[in-house]
């Protein structure tokens, strides 16, 4: 596939994530979702895998590599979603001493920082029912990260789509408002200030008329669906991933994402706005697409199409390949619908 070809939808490509990668158009992909095999934790049984190294800085290089692939088929704003477990040292020639914690997602995150790439968060994936674990003399590992990056300051991030109930409905009396927020000299410069969220509660609003935003610790319960693959992260995960970073409508046109405004209705209720362009290109509009490089078992394309949105998908191993677009075509809700393609390396 030539740089200038369109971009496949809706496709399972089979081979290297590096090499397919290259062949993608530039700044065609909305968004990239992905899990890459961690460091020496698993054997994909696959030529060529990744994870495998001798070193784990080997495997941090060879994930630049991808990123800087990602980096050049994103969108001006698009996000990449990147979630990274570690592991520890088995031998001192892995990278720190036997039964150290390698650090392997921070020298990875480290790295893309010095390639241009801005990290806007650190998500803490937490698992409420993590494999147990029969070592003694440490504490077992219930959570993985996601780093959520960006190549530009301004990029898409939809907050409203996965804000989640207030805890608490009460409104401030009006009697008790405070009229001003008193400043908080205490602060650093660096420091996130509260002054919006006094405001809201001021006019007696317990905080956005939509939700809260849910922070960035994530509890969800890893697994959901058996394959052959041993590493399948939850559909859950993947929906929210892909609903904050993915657009649902883009320009077909200059790849601008559509937006929604919040329409605030009778008394303190708000609804989310219809979708409408960014750009004044009046062209015609397509879905939003995210592409996961390591697409194992199908979790983002499933999450993709659940939420309307279209995916790309690379997958080395064959085998897993096949089992996840028959998981793909089985999740629709009409059964005669297309089976997803596929295409060889």
């Amino acid at each position: 596939m030539s740089a200038r070809s369109p971009l496949p939808r809706n496709r399972m490509l089979v081979g290297d994530a590096l090499d397919r990668l290259r062949r993608l158009p530039e700044a065609s992909v909305d968004c990239v979702i992905t899990s890459p095999p961690y460091f020496r934790l698993r054997d994909y049984a696959a030529e060529g895998q990744l994870g495998l190294e001798t070193h784990v800085d080997q495997w941090v290089e060879q994930l630049a590599a991808i990123s800087e692939q990602v980096a050049r088929v994103l969108v001006p704003t698009g996000t990449f979603w990147l979630n990274l477990g570690d592991t520890y040292a088995a031998h001192a020639n892995e990278g720190a001493e036997r039964k150290s914690l390698l650090m392997a997602p921070e020298r990875l995150a480290l790295r893309l920082q010095q390639d241009g790439w801005i990290i806007r968060n650190k998500i803490v994936w937490a698992k409420p029912n993590p494999m147990p674990t029969s070592i003694p003399d440490r504490l077992n590992t219930t959570y993985e990260v996601i780093y959520v990056l960006a190549r530009q300051q301004k990029y898409y991030f939809d907050l409203d789509a996965i804000r989640v109930p207030h805890l608490s409905a009460r409104t401030t009396d009006k009697r008790s408002r405070p009229k001003v927020v008193p400043k908080e000299t205490w602060r650093g410069p660096n420091s996130d200030t509260v002054t919006g969220l006094a405001a809201l509660k001021a006019n007696g609003r317990v905080g956005h008329p939509l939700g809260k935003n849910p922070g960035d610790v994530w509890t969800i319960a890893p697994g959901g669906y058996r394959s052959g693959h041993h590493a399948v992260y939850p559909l859950a995960l993947a929906e929210r991933m892909i609903a904050a970073g993915c657009p649902e409508t883009r320009c077909a046109r200059c790849r601008l994402p559509w937006r929604r405004s919040v329409i605030r209705a009778l008394g303190r209720a708000a609804l989310r706005g219809m979708l409408t362009p960014q750009c004044k290109c009046r062209s015609a509009r397509e879905p939003g697409i995210v592409l996961d490089p390591f697409m194992g078992s199908g979790t983002t394309a499933v999450a993709a199409e659940k939420l309307g949105r279209d995916w790309l998908g690379v997958e080395l191993n064959p085998q897993f390949a096949a089992t996840a677009i028959d998981r793909i075509a089985a999740s629709r809700p009409d059964p005669s619908t297309t089976t997803p393609e596929r295409a060889a390396a």
